[in-house]
C-alpha cells in the first residue's frame, strides 16, 4: 500500500469515528425529549392533550393532598386554600413533560404574584433526580415527591388516569377541580386561560 494511500485510509477511518462520536453524543443529549418530539411518545404513557372544564356550580368537594416536596418541605393542600393552585403531575424521564416544562414556568411566572400557586408531583423520581430536571429546564415551583406512596397522586384519582404523565389540574380558591388537561399542555394558551378565569372568580 503506498503511503498515499495509507494516508487516505487512515483519514476515512477518523472521519468515521468522528461521526459516530458525534451521533452517539446528539442521541444522548436528550432521547426522551427527541422520541416525543418525533412522534415516538417513547418513557411514558398519557393523554393526548384533551382539557375540560368544570363550571362552578358542578365542581365537587376539595381535593386534600399532602407531601414533602423535593427539598424536604412539608406542603399540604390546606396550606393553599385561598390561591388557584395548577398541579403537574410529572417524572423526569417523561419526554413530554420536558416539552412542556418552559411553558408550565412560564406561567407560573406570570401569576406567581397574584393569587396563583403551582405545585408539581413527581410520580417516579426520588428528591436528587426532581432537583437535576428542575435545575435543567428551569423550573422553580416546588414538587412533591410522591414516587413512594404515591399519597398525593390517589388524592387525585377520580380527577385524572393514575397511569398517565404529565396531566395538569387546576383547582379553584376553594380548592376543588375545576380543569383538567390530560397529556402534554399544548403551549400556554389554555392552561393561561383556566388560571386566568379562575382568579377572576370571587
Amino acid at each position: 500500500m503506498t503511503r498515499r494511500r495509507l494516508f487516505a485510509t487512515a483519514a476515512a477511518a477518523l472521519a468515521a469515528v468522528a461521526l459516530t462520536v458525534s451521533l452517539s453524543a446528539c442521541a444522548s443529549t436528550d432521547a426522551a425529549t427527541q422520541a416525543f418530539r418525533d412522534g415516538q411518545n417513547a418513557g411514558y404513557i398519557g393523554g393526548d392533550g384533551r382539557w375540560s372544564e368544570i363550571p362552578e356550580a358542578d365542581r365537587g368537594e376539595p381535593v386534600d393532598f399532602a407531601g414533602v416536596t423535593q427539598d424536604g418541605d412539608e406542603i399540604s393542600s390546606e396550606d393553599l386554600r385561598g390561591d388557584v393552585v395548577v398541579i403537574n403531575f410529572w417524572y423526569a424521564a417523561c419526554g413530554p413533560c420536558r416539552v412542556e416544562a418552559p411553558d408550565l414556568e412560564k406561567i407560573y411566572q406570570d401569576h406567581k404574584d397574584s393569587g396563583v400557586s403551582f405545585i408539581g408531583i413527581n410520580t417516579a423520581d426520588q428528591a436528587d433526580t426532581a432537583k437535576s430536571f428542575m435545575k435543567t429546564y428551569g423550573v422553580t415551583y416546588p414538587s412533591i415527591i410522591d414516587a413512594g406512596d404515591g399519597a398525593a397522586k390517589i388524592a387525585f384519582a377520580q380527577t385524572v388516569p393514575l397511569q398517565a404523565s404529565p396531566n395538569t389540574v387546576v383547582l379553584d380558591k376553594e380548592g376543588r377541580v375545576a380543569a383538567t388537561i390530560i397529556g402534554a399542555i399544548d403551549g400556554p394558551s389554555v392552561l393561561n386561560t383556566f388560571v386566568t378565569e379562575l382568579s377572576d372568580e370571587s
